[in-house]
């Protein structure tokens, strides 16, 4: 019995082990691709800040801003909408330093997996690398099958598609096919199997054509708000008709509109310099996004009266209210455009986290192989595409959209939280393959150190002493700090550090939790059922494939002597 349970309780223990393993944070000594690059050919060292923006801006301004405008003015904001989507932006924005710091330090494909692996352990990795594949498929599955409807009105109505594209509803099943929404998806991922400068560039036209028809809704609506005085702004309930409360359960509602831009931080790997490049592309697609939302939000909400604007086209009424009609003929181009372009973006990062996650041995090495000619992961984007133009074809994904606003509230949580673990608690263990014990041996250290009590003393230490620190600022002090901080790091070109450390990655824990908090009950409980097979994957395979089920860990101070020891005793 005394043997039994101890068996029991050593794989007990060695299981606990394996959810808190961590990844080594790229160094001289390990490349973001370590060991799977010997064997696969690296992706292709090819984007750069242009490159990024265009992925940033047309991943994050889909067709839902088309619409969103009308149905928060509607229900929240009033003509307050533009201060909503200000604070969506701000919020998002604290995502967005968080993002930038991991990615310029730790530049490797897996985004937010990559980084909860570094800092947090292998378990959380897992599920978040899990969830945002959830996100990503869904994700792309539904913004595919909105494309139809817009095309069909572009051209005409809602039977003036194609019969081999047009939607149909199979007899007996009550099932609604959408064959373009499953064609378009198969169409971007052979372009994105193509290479990822080539992709890039297409998203860049497509998103161009996005971004000029919201700026020909903001210069012609502008005209119309200057010609006939704002009415939308005349109103005896003023700017707050729905109070101060109104509008923040208005950037609540809008802050989805800025979810999008993580996917640049999935191409670090594709950057030629991913230090300075990444958070650039970054802030300056966040950016350009809030730029837009602000004045197309300000435009609207001028020409018509927040209630009496239509939910479902609230562009195309105002216009038409004031005689031109025409004008929703480039509104639907732009919503074509932006769904296209978005669609592009979610189908982009999935390939890379599944290949991140292959390299670490957790899923199958089938999903890290690299083309030698177009350096993508084919593989992985067919397998991606495959699975999203099922579900497009199939399914009406409008039900499960929820799910993706739950991934991506969740991996944005843990970049925060790796912010604060990489700042007070860093890693200092490194991970090192067995094949080094011999060196290991030979100088004497130990291959375990625990030191958790004073790495969460000095944690809580840290995050007492910022706050005290922040709490009796000005805000104008602070904006002005933040100015000065990202002048000095963009001039100097230095790896980027996240201002307000750690009030910054606190109160954007704060803001996710409670968006978080606020997604109903049917969609927690369908991320549940997704999060629990991803523990049984995990369970059966991850936790046993894994590339550190067999790691000595010795501390990071020594690891450059270790390596000479190797050296020398080969």
């Amino acid at each position: 019995m005394g043997l039994v349970g101890g068996g029991e309780g050593g794989c007990f223990v060695g299981g606990v082990r394996s959810l808190i393993r961590r990844k080594q944070v790229d160094s001289a000594h390990s490349n973001p691709s370590s060991a799977a690059a010997t064997s696969h050919n690296q992706l292709a060292k090819a984007l750069t800040v242009p490159h990024l923006v265009a992925i940033g801006v047309g991943s994050t301004i889909g067709a839902g801003v088309y619409i969103l405008v009308g149905t928060v003015a509607r229900e929240h904001s009033g003509p307050a909408l533009t201060f909503s989507f200000l604070i969506a932006g701000i919020a998002a924005a604290l995502s967005a330093f968080c993002y930038a710091e991991l990615a310029s330090r730790c530049p490797s494909a897996g985004s937010a997996y990559h980084y909860s692996y570094i800092c947090v352990g292998e378990g959380v990795a897992w599920l978040i690398g899990w969830a945002l594949i959830l996100e990503y498929t869904i994700g792309g599955s539904a913004v595919a099958r909105g494309i139809s409807p817009n095309l069909a009105t572009l051209f005409g109505g809602p039977d003036s598609l194609p019969a081999f594209v047009a939607r149909h509803t199979i007899p007996g099943l009550d099932v609604v096919v959408d064959p373009c929404a499953a064609i378009l998806v198969f169409v971007v991922t052979g372009l994105l199997c193509v290479g990822i400068k080539e992709s890039t560039m297409v998203q860049g036209f497509v998103t161009t054509a996005n971004v000029c028809a919201m700026i020909f809704i903001i210069v012609a609506g502008g005209y119309l708000g200057f010609k006939t005085g704002w009415p939308g702004y005349e109103l005896p309930v003023g700017y707050f008709p729905y109070g101060v409360d109104g509008m923040l359960v208005g950037a609540s509602t809008v802050f989805f509109a800025f979810i999008g831009f993580d996917s640049v931080a999935s191409t670090a790997e594709e950057v030629k310099n991913p230090q300075r490049d990444l958070p650039m592309g970054i802030g300056f697609a966040l950016s350009i996004c809030c730029s837009l939302y602000m004045l197309v939000s300000a435009v609207i909400v001028g020409l018509v009266p927040y209630y009496a604007m239509d939910p479902d086209t609230p562009i195309s009424s105002a216009f038409a209210s004031h005689g031109i009609k025409w004008a929703a003929y480039i509104i639907t181009v732009g919503a074509c455009t932006a769904l296209c372009s978005t669609l592009m973006g979610s189908l982009l990062p999935q390939p890379r986290i599944l290949m991140a996650m292959a390299r670490d041995g957790l899923l199958p090495s089938f999903f890290s192989d690299v083309n030698k000619h177009t350096q993508v992961p084919v593989k992985s984007t067919v397998t991606t595409g495959l699975l999203a133009g099922t579900l497009a074809f199939f399914m009406d994904v409008e039900q499960l959209s929820g799910m993706v606003s739950v991934g991506t509230l969740l991996a944005f949580t843990m970049v925060a939280i790796s912010v604060l673990i990489l700042r007070y608690v860093p890693p200092d263990e490194v991970p090192l393959p067995s094949s080094f014990q011999a060196a290991i041996d030979s100088m004497g250290y130990q291959s375990r150190i625990h030191v958790w009590r004073k790495q969460q003393s000095d944690l809580a230490f840290s995050l007492t002493k910022g706050g005290k620190l922040l709490a009796g600022q000005s805000c104008s002090r602070v904006l002005e700090c933040l100015c000065l901080h990202l002048l000095l790091q963009f001039v100097a070109c230095q790896r980027f550090t996240c201002p307000f450390v750690p009030l910054l990655p606190i109160a954007c824990i704060l803001i996710n939790s409670y968006l978080l908090i606020n997604i109903g009950g049917a969609t927690w409980m369908r991320v549940s059922l997704w999060l629990a097979l991803g523990v049984c994957v995990y369970a059966f395979y991850g936790r046993t494939h894994s590339s550190l089920q067999n790691a000595v860990y010795v501390p990071a101070t020594h690891v450059d002597e270790i390596y000479q020891s190797s050296a020398s005793l080969a």
